[in-house]
Parts: C-alpha cells; structure tokens; sequence
C-alpha cells in the first residue's frame, strides 16, 4: 500500500468543532490517522452551567467540561500535526477569529466538521424530567439561543468563512477540493424533548445541503451524519433497553464508529458524494 493510500488526507488541514469529547474527538483522531492536520476547536462546559443535565451520568458532564489536552496528544501520536482552540461560537465573530488562528498555526483549512453544540434540553410540555430521569426545561429564548447561536448560526458562519477563503484561493489558481461535514439529530417531524436541538440541526442541516449546491464549483463537497444514539457517556441501562425495544433504532454506537464515516466522507472515495444526508443506524 502506498503511503498516498494509507493517509489519503496527508497535506490537508481539518478543523474539527466541539473536538473535546465524543464524537468530535473521536473524529479529530480519525482524520489524523488519515494524514490529516487537525484543529481541535472546543469549549468547556463548567460542571454547575445552564448546559449541565443532572439526569445524565457524572461521565458526560465530566467530558463536557474537560479541556483538549488529551485529543491534542491522541491526535499527534498519528505523527500529524494539531492545535486546540478553545472557542465560543455563540460569538458571532468566533467563526472567522477561528479561522484566522487556525490557519496561521497550520496552513489553509480545507476540511470543516461542524459538530459542536450548544446542546440544551427542552420541551413544549410542562415535564421537568424525561423518561430516562433527564432534567428538562421549557422552550424559551435562552433555550433557544443557546442551540441556534452555536449549531445553526455557528455552524453557518464557519461555513462561510471556508467558502470565502477556498474562494479565493480558488480565484488565484489554488486547488479546487474541500470538505464538509455536519452532524445532526431530530429529523423532519421534530425532536420531542428536545425541540430547539432537533430545530438548530434542521438549519444546519438545510445550511449544509445549499453548500452543497453553491459550493460545488469549489471542489468542496458538503454532507450531513446523522449518528443513532451514540455512547458519549450519556447512555445509561435504560437508554440501551429503550434502543433494544425500539423499531426505529439498531445499535447504540461507539464515537469511533461514528468518526469513521465522518472521515471516510472527507477522503477522496467519496468524491462524488454530496448534498446527502447520511443516516447511521
């Protein structure tokens, strides 16, 4: 196998969002060990702020508000190399001094994971827990804006800036080729019990499909993974039953497995893959 084969991303720079735990980490690495210079973008989330959910196990919450020390060293073990950011994309300047940095750290950003979240658990119902004894809240502007700023304007501003700068590197006889990726979860008859998530990945999602269109004169190609329920340390005994009696899930993922396809869609087997909304199960 050739070493073109063996990391097909070597020479390209990724910017991964929300790359501290889960299945942004797990992402960060699986675009390393493809050759990939990554970029770990991530914010803490204190034990004790409005984003904690007392219903989920100690494991989550712990992730949430670890740093990304240890992805950095995971991902510089593949012999790549990678920067952290901590950044907060509900700043609507973040996206482009997210850019600017990483850039200056690591040359052109040609691959962008959209995975971060403003992840905020709430409802139109008067339920203060779900099924799964998870803290709930109801629909209000701070709900609201803790999700649409982070995942659907974040995601859309970040969009933006890869676009402009692949434009004009385009313009000056660079390379056409980029990726995007952005993960979602809800789908088109909502997201019950947690109805501002399932609405801020809906704009993403749509954010990401008129990429796919508008960008594709670019060589960038723009698709959305839809996870099933994936173990980021939220998942409890209950939730796994839940997935085993469900008809509508199959299996109760691995972040890794998820990072995968991420990765996968970032290569050039997947080329001709755009526009799509890939549903994992």
């Amino acid at each position: 196998m050739s070493s073109t084969e063996a990391r097909p991303l070597a020479g390209r720079v990724a910017l991964v969002t929300g790359a501290n735990h889960g299945i942004g980490a797990a992402t960060a690495v699986a675009l390393a060990r493809l050759g990939a210079d990554v970029a770990v973008g991530y914010l803490r989330m204190p034990t004790g702020s409005h984003v904690e959910d007392p219903g989920r196990p100690s494991a989550y919450a712990d992730q949430r508000e670890a740093g990304a020390d240890a992805v950095v060293r995971e991902v510089e073990a593949a012999g790549v190399r990678c920067v952290a950011v901590e950044a907060d994309l509900s700043d609507p300047a973040t996206p482009a001094r997210l850019f600017d940095d990483v850039e200056a750290a690591l040359g052109p950003v040609a691959i962008l994971v959209n995975n971060a979240s403003g992840w905020r658990k709430d409802t139109f119902t008067p339920e203060v827990e779900d099924r799964f004894g998870r803290a709930t809240e109801g629909v209000s502007a701070a709900t609201f804006d803790a999700q649409f700023h982070v995942d659907a304007r974040g995601g859309a501003l970040l969009i933006a800036e890869l676009a402009t700068r692949q434009g004009r590197r385009v313009a000056a006889g660079g390379e056409r080729w980029g990726r995007i990726v952005g993960l979602t979860s809800g789908g088109p008859h909502g997201f019950p019990g947690e109805a501002s998530y399932g609405a801020a990945k809906a704009a993403l999602e749509n954010y990401t499909m008129t990429a796919a269109v508008e960008l594709a004169g670019q060589g960038i190609t723009a698709n959305i993974v839809y996870p099933p329920v994936t173990d980021t340390g939220w998942v409890t005994d209950d939730v796994r039953r839940f997935v085993e009696d469900s008809p509508d899930h199959v299996h109760v993922a691995r972040p890794a497995e998820v990072a995968e396809v991420i990765a996968w869609l970032c290569t050039d087997a997947a080329r001709l893959v755009t526009g799509n909304i890939v549903r994992l199960r």
